[in-house]
């Protein structure tokens, strides 16, 4: 199984735990973290000969170049914080993502000891968990006891325990994806003691020397090895240029089911009259079978995103705070 990734690199774990440093075999044999490879000796490294077949891939991609996140994963953990504030489009497009591979995601909402940024946080996210997503609150970053001032808000829940997140990700292969600053790291760290020294000595035996960031590692939760946590840089931009505009509804949890209520089969939802989702958008009154309206926020994230996916473009930017 591949575990470490970088370039043309890769560091492929045998069964017996060895670590090993392989190289693919020709340039159209695209490898990424959590592969399952069948693999040859090349004196004191390796040449991966096939790729086994995948049960899914993570990627994105924009008019220049497709990143692969990982293979074969469980759940993806995406990580968003209350300081800085994250992009809703940002997120909304990681979701969309794992929609379209069938992965399980799972949000995170760090720094929960920040009162007021995290309430503000945590209300921005009420359409994600009215529409069934899991968003758990925690803390990352052992502090000292809070001030009165920082006791999390009435309207927001106080930071369940790390053990309960570590139960979440036991027995399961999980990519955690975040933007800078949201505390990742930080993260990985209490999860997985000991995280950056694997790192050091993945990147090490990589020589990737100052490019430490762009290295995809896989870290085993505890000595049993029943779980997996997988850190993948590369969350600054999040492109979705390999989804079809016309499938993007059905890829948004909010909107899909009043998708059966438009007059026309081919609705793109932005204009047509008798449009079901244009007649959900923030209104009062649920459907005969009990549908949730939608945001307005939600609503200009998918107007945004069909126009960019049907120009070509498929490129999102995680510094925009919208």
């Amino acid at each position: 199984m591949v575990v470490g990734s970088h370039g043309r690199h890769c560091v492929v774990e045998t069964p017996e735990g060895t670590r090993i440093i392989c190289h693919p075999r020709g340039k159209k044999l695209g490898v990424v973290v959590g592969d399952r490879v069948r693999w040859q000796p090349s004196q004191d490294e390796g040449v991966i000969e096939a790729i086994d077949e995948r049960r899914n891939l993570l990627y994105r991609q924009n008019e220049l170049r497709t990143k692969s996140f990982a293979a074969n994963l469980d759940q993806v953990l995406i990580l968003v914080a209350a300081e800085p504030e994250f992009s809703e489009h940002q997120l909304a497009r990681a979701l969309i993502a794992c929609e379209a591979e069938h992965i399980d995601p799972l949000i995170v909402l760090n720094k929960a000891d920040l009162a007021a940024p995290f309430a503000r946080a945590w209300q921005r996210l009420a359409p994600y968990r009215a529409m069934g997503y899991t968003v758990l609150p925690i803390a990352a970053k052992p502090r000292a006891a809070p001030a009165a001032a920082a006791v999390p808000a009435a309207d927001a829940p106080p930071p369940c325990a790390l053990e309960d997140l570590a139960a979440r990700l036991h027995g399961h292969t999980t990519l955690i994806l975040g933007p800078s600053g949201a505390g990742k790291s930080t993260l990985i760290n209490r999860l997985v003691p000991g995280a950056d020294v694997l790192t050091g000595e993945i990147s090490q035996a990589l020589n990737s020397g100052k490019h430490t960031t762009t290295t995809t590692t896989w870290y085993w939760l505890n000595a049993a090895k029943n779980g997996a946590l997988i850190d993948s840089p590369g969350f600054q931009e999040f492109g979705l240029r390999h989804i079809d505009p016309m499938q993007l509804a059905a890829y948004m949890p909010d909107l899909k089911p009043h998708v059966a209520g438009c007059r026309f089969y081919n609705c793109t939802h932005l204009h047509e009259p008798g449009c079901g989702v244009i007649a959900a958008v923030d209104s009062t009154d649920k459907s005969a079978a009990g549908l949730q309206s939608i945001s307005a926020s939600r609503y200009r994230i998918y107007s945004d995103l069909f126009h960019e996916l049907r120009d070509g473009k498929g490129l999102g930017k995680l510094t925009a705070s919208g």
